[in-house]
């Protein structure tokens, strides 16, 4: 358990130990019962429950863009270029 601690940057006193391998021990042993059970039929699964995607379709629409909105937003930003922000390359790369 020292080991394992020492692993998750955990500094654990001797009666810490002591405590929580008794309490890891009764958590792996609960664990090892779980391969008593016969599940060769069993499908996998990614979910317990038959739950569907409860979201609307993501459909683009073409809205008329406000120019007034648009404006105040870009205000707000630090540099404007082509109307629309503009941002530092992605990983330090010029374009």
């Amino acid at each position: 358990m020292a080991k394992v601690a020492s692993l998750a940057l955990l500094e654990l006193t001797d009666a810490e130990l002591e405590e929580f391998t008794g309490q890891l021990d009764a958590v792996l042993d609960l664990a090892g019962q779980l391969e008593e059970f016969d599940v060769a039929d069993v499908p996998p699964t990614s979910h317990p429950f038959g739950l569907v995607n409860v979201f609307r379709p993501d459909v683009v629409e073409a809205v008329a863009p406000d120019d007034h909105v648009r404006e105040e937003a870009l205000a707000a930003g630090p540099e404007i270029e082509d109307h629309r922000f503009k941002v530092p390359p992605a990983l330090g790369e010029a374009p």
